[in-house]
């Protein structure tokens, strides 16, 4: 029994990394835009600097640094959704199929795929929290550079050892309560709405499981993800990106609550949606990208449709 609920886990992270690397790959740029996005505006950061949309930031970063360096810090990005990815993908099946168990009827209620969906979202980003760390502080280098400040980091192995010398292994994990906070937001949003807009779609509608509902159902379920983990996602990047003293402590913000708080009083609510529109663009395409991969990787290796 242990065995059979061990391969059961191992092949759903596996099928679910593969189609999570190629969508990360596909729409990475999108993501980028977005972290610059959302650190403009910030005390301390590119006071000097004009306020800028999606399109000119992305433009601008290719101009201005060169066009590869849309995918600047895609590795660790990669990583992280190996870790991520695979790891809420996994869980998620686990607690549907193992511990909440869907009803009779082969339906898994909306109730319990949000609680699913938040709680394998909350431990997959935690395991992945310190690559999400690596990848962000690559991500703002570009904009370091051109505010004329020195780089901080000349690539993911340097950023890495750099975080464990300023504050060792539980700097790994710096930012990790908003980030956690967001991944529980977004995997709920992304997985629960998949699951009970597909199943919604195969049960009342003359669609087939095929290509066309996994792309409705997939839009939708970026669509609500990206609603409802923006906030989480802008106080996760200010606190990743914000400077550290020799202990390795945040010399802007104490923590999310006082990033969240410094934020509103600021720059406003919406500042907590900077970033909105990459964000949405940027889930949109991974989530079809990623739910057609993954639904067809299934199919492939003979294991039941999600």
């Amino acid at each position: 029994m242990a065995g059979d609920r061990e391969r059961f886990a191992l092949i759903h992270f596996t099928l679910s990394a593969c189609a999570a690397t190629v969508a990360e790959t596909v729409t990475y740029p999108l993501d980028l835009t977005k972290t610059r996005l959302q650190v403009q505006g910030e005390a301390g950061e590119g006071g000097g600097l004009a306020k800028h949309g999606m399109l000119r930031v992305a433009f601008g970063v290719a101009r201005d640094e060169g066009f590869l360096k849309l995918w600047q810090g895609v590795t660790p990005a990669i990583y992280r959704h190996i870790v991520y990815t695979g790891g809420r993908m996994a869980i998620y099946e686990q607690l549907r199929e193992k511990v909440l168990c869907k009803n009779a009827d082969g339906i898994f209620p909306l109730w319990k795929a949000i609680i699913a969906g938040m709680t394998s979202g909350a431990i997959g980003q935690f395991a992945a929290s310190p690559t999400d760390l690596v990848k962000v502080q690559m991500q703002t280098e570009g904009k370091r550079r051109l505010e004329g400040k020195s780089p901080r980091v000349r690539g993911a192995g340097h950023a890495l050892r750099k975080i464990l010398a300023e504050g060792g292994v539980r700097g790994l994990w710096a930012g990790w309560v908003p980030n956690v906070q967001r991944a529980a937001l977004i995997n709920m949003g992304d997985l629960a709405t998949y699951e009970t807009v597909k199943h919604f779609l195969l049960r009342h509608t003359s669609l087939k499981d095929n290509w066309i509902c996994h792309s409705l159902s997939s839009a939708s379920a970026g669509l609500v993800a990206a609603c409802l983990g923006t906030p989480a996602d802008v106080v996760k990047t200010r606190i990743m990106n914000q400077p550290r003293d020799a202990a390795g402590r945040g010399l802007r913000y104490h923590s999310s609550l006082h990033c969240l708080t410094n934020t509103l009083n600021d720059e406003g609510f919406w500042a907590l949606y900077k970033g909105f529109i990459p964000t949405w663009t940027r889930l949109a395409p991974w989530s079809l990208t990623f739910w057609i991969t993954y639904e067809h990787i299934r199919k492939l290796v003979g294991v039941s449709s999600f």
